[in-house]
């Protein structure tokens, strides 16, 4: 379904709303509008659908990149924050990086001004515009059938880069890369029509191993390569180069990482040679350190980069990339071939999961060896017991059982794996067993992704509590405070069966679930319901915030669900409440499933027990900055340091700094950005996630603060997206993923720019909102 239109007849406002995606974006006119459908292809890039209007300007809600080009495409300039550019009578195609992708095509005068907090462009006078919108979610183009024989299914894996929209560098985009067909397993291959290989003149030889297919499904996506099997792994080109991959197993896995890394990172230098042409942080430092004309590199075709790439030693640039955003441990069956498409399209690096884990909980069998289901709860112990982590909870639990011991070991030690890290930001699983610290992934979640109806206008959020015991995580007002999202949510109280079973078979974005889990059952006044009846779900994505909630997940995922978060052990009321609340303001402003569940595991040591299934990409909804993140603060001392400052760790950029650079002549920053910061794993920190819950007072002996901000990707942010701290002197863009450079900042630099997004923020070991009264005067 495109993206559609929405005119209010009362006020001068139109929004784009796309579907697909649960997205909008709201413009505001000059004065109420009447669009009309327009032709689509009147714009450089595609777009989807497209309107025209008479208005004198719009008005976005908040700064986004702008790019504007001329009619013949050529890039005249691109614009953030702070802006005023004038552009004299013409035709103008302008580029909004919306979280919906829109175009704006005019005749006449054009300026463009940005603040800190909005961004207008300017007619001069009544002039008709055009608008396009595309979406950002993709579907595969058709289905391949194949064998789990290796020959097929390199075959069928070869057809992935038919989804590629370019074999430029700009596919290091997102938006230039489109979803890989559908696998689907038969009897014989069969590859439908328009679906083969583009000519991007490489092949890649792996071993011929069901998992070495597996683990280069990725890297032959983004290469657009031919896969075929054979004895010495290697790339070849069709100039004759030839780069060696190493021998079947962990080896060759772990070079087709970094090649894919490396490759992948320099592509996004090379294009801002190409149709983006803007000033990239990473660019700047790989220009610092090597030699490379990228200019010249940017008008080679893809083979003969490739070579002039794997030519540069991995080492001398592996520091400077972004942090990768997903590894995927995948089991060699051959029903995990159908999810390969879903990994490629993350870019997720394909590792083979070991062939044994370490479990966790107990039979009762007080022999076997427990690992600890957090490695962070104690360095100094190999374990720690099903008792112990009993004694860590709190408070009545979310079980109706008097004891607990039957519950806890209720899910086998054979049932859980602890997937040794990869590198990359987020973990995730295939195949049997319970991870624990990774994301379960489910066949059967993609699926229903794909065959879900849209959703309406509004982002539906239903929440129900059965236990009044447990009403302080029950507040309507953790979602829905978002200016420029409407929502519609719902809140029920001590529901019967019947009334449980209807709301899980309504149409909803997402499903918050507050109560007691008996044996695989939601806990209901009148009796319970069981995972056998849960055939009609219309839950899109859910939060099972009870005891042991695992297989209900499961449940809903099968009967079609795409994504949710359960718990895998009793939990501890008190714990959990702090949980939930703290998981559901992160998904209000953005963050994935997995992303908000590593930053509450982070936060809490029950946070542990809580895991991600199903497609734990799935956002509930957009990030009001397009970059969910994360901020850590520290004050400056008298001596230029911070409290972790060493004298010999990363140098800080000061405003001064920044703007003498920039040749800037206003001192003080104001501060628009998208942030994160480092959350320390092993800190035993005192949480409290509600806004203005601690009073403790944010003070800096000189006025002066350092930030470290930490960016997440989200489902409309993919490996390659790019983001741009909206700080005054700052025109530098960065690759999305992981922390950015330590900033300072005045106070009044800091308070504006928490007044712009609420985010989540650390400040000496414990954690607030951006919104919290402690900011608003720093």
């Amino acid at each position: 379904m495109n993206p559609t239109y929405h005119a209010d007849d009362d006020r001068p406002e139109l929004t784009v709303v796309d579907p697909v995606q649960n997205t909008r974006y709201p413009l505001k006119t000059t004065d109420p509008v009447e669009p009309v459908p327009t032709d689509p292809d009147c714009f450089y890039f595609p777009v989807e659908s497209a309107i025209a209007f008479t208005t004198e300007k719009l008005v976005l809600p908040y700064v986004v990149p702008t790019v504007v080009r001329d009619r013949e495409g050529t890039m005249l300039l691109e614009t953030e924050h702070y802006a005023y550019e004038t552009l004299p009578e013409g035709e103008y195609i302008l580029e909004l990086m919306a979280p919906i992708r829109l175009s704006v095509r005019v005749r006449g005068a054009v300026t463009i001004a940005s603040s800190d907090e909005r961004l207008a462009i300017a007619f001069g006078e009544s002039t008709r515009v055009r608008l396009g919108a595309r979406s950002l979610h993709e579907r595969p183009a058709g289905t391949v059938t194949t064998t789990g024989a290796p020959d097929d299914l390199a075959r069928a894996v070869s057809t992935f880069g038919s989804a590629l929209k370019t074999l430029s560098c700009e596919r290091s985009l997102p938006t230039f890369r489109g979803h890989p067909p559908r696998l689907e397993l038969g009897d014989e291959l069969r590859i439908p029509e328009g679906l083969e290989p583009p000519e991007s003149g490489v092949t890649i030889v792996v071993p011929p191993e069901r998992t070495a297919v597996y683990a280069v499904s990725s890297l032959a996506y983004y290469l657009g390569a031919t896969v075929v099997t054979g004895a010495n792994p290697r790339i070849e080109t069709d100039h004759g180069f030839e780069y060696a991959l190493g021998e079947a197993g962990v080896p060759f896995e772990r070079s087709v990482e970094r090649v894919l890394k490396h490759v992948f990172f320099l592509d996004c230098l090379t294009r801002t040679e190409g149709l983006y042409r803007i000033d990239l942080y990473e660019r700047q430092q790989v220009d610092d350190r090597l030699n490379v004309a990228f200019d010249e590199l940017y008008d080679e075709p893809l083979a003969e980069q490739l070579e002039t790439y794997l030519s540069i030693p991995f080492e001398a640039i592996a520091d400077l990339q972004p942090a990768w955003q997903l590894a995927t441990h995948v089991t060699p069956e051959r029903e995990n071939a159908t999810v390969l498409p879903f990994l490629a399209d993350d870019l997720s690096i394909v590792a083979t999961a070991p062939d044994s884990t370490p479990e966790i909980e107990g039979t009762g069998d007080d022999s076997e060896e427990k690992p600890d289901p957090d490695p962070d709860l104690d360095s100094d112990s190999e374990s720690t017991s099903a008792d112990d982590i009993a004694l860590a909870i709190d408070g009545f639990t979310r079980s109706t059982a008097e004891t607990n011991g039957d519950r806890r070991n209720r899910l086998s030690i054979d049932a859980f794996v602890s997937p040794p890290d990869l590198d990359a930001f987020e973990q995730a699983w295939l195949g049997d067993g319970i991870p624990i610290g990774a994301n379960k992934l489910v066949p059967d979640a993609f699926e229903n992704g794909l065959e879900r109806s849209p959703s309406g206008d509004d982002v539906e959020i239903t929440i129900v509590c059965n236990d009044d015991r447990m009403l302080d995580e029950l507040d309507g007002t953790l979602y829905g405070d978002r200016e420029e999202l409407p929502f519609d949510v719902s809140v029920h109280r001590d529901c019967s069966v019947a009334t449980l079973r209807s709301l899980i078979a309504a149409e909803t974005d997402f499903f918050h679930y507050v109560g007691h889990v008996e044996d695989g059952a939601f806990v209901c006044h009148d009796g319970v319901l069981e995972t056998e009846s849960l055939v009609d779900v219309g839950v899109e994505t859910f939060l099972l915030n009870g005891c042991q909630s695992y297989e209900l997940g499961i449940a809903l995922l099968e009967a079609g669900s795409t994504g949710g978060i359960v718990t895998v052990s009793d939990v501890g009321n008190p714990d959990a409440v702090a949980v939930g609340r703290l998981i559901a303001r992160l998904l209000n402003t953005g963050f994935t499933l997995r992303s908000a569940v590593d930053v509450a595991r982070s936060y809490r040591l029950v946070g542990n027990q809580y895991v991600v299934v199903g497609d734990g990409g799935s956002s509930v909804t957009q990030s009001g900055g397009g970059v969910p993140n994360i901020c850590r603060i520290e004050a400056v001392t008298e001596d230029g340091r911070g409290p972790r400052d060493d004298g010999e760790g990363h140098r800080c950029r000061t405003n001064d700094e920044v703007e003498a650079e920039n040749e800037q002549t206003d001192a003080d920053a104001n501060v628009k950005t998208d942030t994160n910061a480092d959350v320390d794993a092993n800190a035993n920190t005192n949480t409290n996630p509600d806004a203005n819950a601690n009073n403790t007072p944010i003070e800096s002996p000189i006025g002066r603060y350092r930030i470290q901000i930490r960016l997440y990707h989200s489902s409309n942010t993919g490996v390659g997206a790019l983001y741009i701290p909206y700080i005054d002197g700052i025109d530098q863009y960065f690759l999305v993923g992981g922390e950015l450079p330590l900033l300072e900042l005045s106070g009044y630099a800091l308070t504006r720019f928490f007044q712009l997004e609420e985010i989540p923020v650390e400040w000496n070991g414990e954690h607030y909102w951006s919104s919290d009264a402690q900011f608003e005067n720093l």
